[in-house]
């Protein structure tokens, strides 16, 4: 294990103090002095609505000098911005740590700042790579990982009317011997709405906002999205089509199901009837859709399951759950099933995340008639995200999934989000086992807890096991982490899981932000790693960052593949 101190661009910024910087190389590097006279104020407490949790009262919560831990609330509402405690760092750190890994190239582009997707796809002999947000996306070919290679980029201008650009998936469809690309719609979770309690005229525009709120299918005949023939359009509205306008509900959520065969799995709410959402700026509560898409020019609704209490009509049984009338929770789906085995090879049951409602066992094996298996409720965690990734990679093999949330604000200014080893054997009573280890700083860091680093601390998402090429590791899982990088866990002991290796970059690249912009960042989400992406066949992790994706070779996972991987 070591520590990596970057260099700043030009000695000119630092004699303007633009940046601090130790003398001593074991000393921090760090950014902006947040405590300097000129510093902005943390946000203030902003009123309470009926039923939101309470402020964590002073004394509760924070760095204990003693221990070098940080005890996180217990409860807290949603509070957007820093919440920094004695004992938080008052600059942004900039050393990088790493532990099992190799850093095997940066490539400077980054989609978006605090959360992006991405996929990936063959194409003649070569491998690209998207890495996208709703308004734009980069196009990479990555066949050698040394040389990354911008393909294509393009802007999507939302806010003029725009369609923006949709999480998707791309499978080889052998029986029509085409690539088909299937891409979610979904009404934008940020930016429209900003209170639904306390501002009607937003939740009339979102109501009224005219675009597809479904799923398109393309046949890809290039690597660039824009060269894709649209096959077909589909609203998960039941009562407006594609065609017409407004329609109801969410739209597709997050990245779809598809594995290039018969069947599609995707999330969201159809219409305006599922709406038992406390989350303020959202109205609906999504459940869970199969669709036949053995013919993409006409995909065909087969069933769809949602979790109990999620529809208008339903608010009895939505009452027993105890984050009811919080205006807090995040209620319903924000993927899809989480399917270890697809149901054209035999696959059974799909797992589902549904927020504040909990886990759900889900038999799929008759995709026109989805039914609940069991459900599992989940410890309360507000604020913050409940229910969001699960890990499925090891189910198969062990009889264990991984469950978990993620933070949603800053400075661990809520309870600590955990990573929840679920026992499904039985897939009638499944039953948390344990929790997975929460990853602790290097020893030669200026912290003794990830809360003091600034911005926030959880796990994101083990990336999209539907898209990641290769097969997942029998042993290793890696996590986003958000200010503590890319932590890779050990689970070949399901009972005793550890940490086995880690990276975790600079909170900021200094020499691609002014000081305004990063004495700013420290109350916006300066997160450094939102998102992870896999290449199994090729034993390389692609971590991206608030500035840039970092390629990484593990070498737990064998030996790295610098060009394309053998075919099988």
């Amino acid at each position: 294990m070591k520590t990596r101190l970057f260099q700043l661009s030009t000695v000119a910024a630092l004699a303007a103090g633009v940046f601090a910087m130790q003398a001593q190389a074991q000393q921090p590097r760090s950014g902006v002095n947040l405590n300097a006279p000129d510093a902005p104020a943390a946000g203030a407490q902003r009123p309470l609505l009926p039923g939101e949790p309470a402020y964590p009262a002073p004394g509760s919560w924070g760095y204990d000098k003693a221990t070098g831990k940080f005890k996180s609330p217990d409860m807290a509402p949603d509070a957007y911005g820093a919440h920094p405690v004695e004992g938080s760092l008052p600059y942004l750190d900039l050393n990088q740590y790493e532990k099992n890994v190799k850093v095997e190239n940066f490539t400077p582009y980054v989609a978006g700042a605090g959360h992006s997707w991405q996929a990936s796809f063959d194409w003649n002999g070569r491998r690209y790579l998207y890495d996208y947000e709703t308004w734009m996306y980069n196009l990479f070919d990555i066949t050698d990982p040394h040389d990354v290679k911008v393909v294509q980029q393009k802007t999507f201008n939302t806010r003029g009317g725009e369609h923006q650009f949709g999480p998707f998936n791309v499978k080889f469809n052998k029986k029509l011997n085409k690539m088909i690309a299937v891409q979610c719609y979904e009404i934008t979770r940020y930016g429209l709405l900003s209170n639904k309690y306390t501002k009607p005229d937003e939740v009339k525009n979102v109501r009224q906002r005219q675009m597809l709120r479904g799923f398109r299918i393309f046949e890809v005949t290039s690597p660039m999205w824009t060269d894709w023939k649209l096959l077909s359009e589909t609203s998960l509205d039941p009562y407006h089509s594609a065609q017409q306008q407004p329609q109801e509900g969410s739209g597709c959520q997050d990245v779809p199901v598809y594995n290039g065969d018969q069947y599609l799995f995707v999330a969201g709410a159809p219409d305006d009837s599922f709406a038992n959402q406390e989350y303020k700026n959202y109205l609906y509560t999504g459940g869970q859709l199969a669709f036949d898409v053995s013919d993409p020019s006409n995909p065909k609704r087969l069933s769809m399951w949602w979790a109990p209490g999620s529809r208008l009509g339903e608010e009895e049984e939505y009452k027993k759950n105890p984050r009811a009338g919080n205006k807090t929770s995040w209620m319903g789906s924000r993927m899809p099933l989480f399917i270890p085995k697809p149901v054209e090879q035999g696959g059974k049951y799909g797992y589902a995340a549904m927020g504040g409602f909990g886990f759900y066992v889900i038999d799929i094996s008759d995709p026109k008639n989805m039914k609940q298996v069991a459900h599992l409720d989940m410890p309360v965690s507000v604020t913050g995200t409940e229910g969001d990734n699960i890990d499925v990679s090891k189910v198969e093999s062990t009889g264990m999934i991984y469950y978990s949330g993620y933070p949603m604000t800053e400075d661990c200014y809520e309870p600590l989000k955990a990573i929840y080893t679920i026992d499904v054997r039985d897939p009638k009573n499944p039953k948390i086992v344990n929790t997975l280890p929460t990853p602790v700083p290097a020893k030669d860091a200026p912290f003794t807890d990830f809360c003091q680093r600034r911005g926030s601390f959880g796990p994101k998402r083990s990336g999209y096991a539907q898209i990641q090429p290769g097969t997942p590791s029998p042993r290793y899982m890696p996590y986003s982490y958000y200010n503590a990088g890319m932590q890779m866990f050990d689970v070949k002991d399901p009972l005793n899981p550890t940490i086995a290796a880690y990276f975790v970059p600079k909170m900021i690249d200094p020499a691609r932000h002014t000081k305004d912009e990063q004495t700013q960042s420290i109350r916006a989400l300066p997160n450094p790693v939102h998102s992870i992406f896999v290449e199994w066949d090729r034993n390389l992790v692609w971590v991206f960052s608030n500035h840039g994706i970092y390629t990484l070779s593990v070498p737990l996972l064998g030996k790295p593949v610098f060009g394309m991987p053998a075919k099988k």
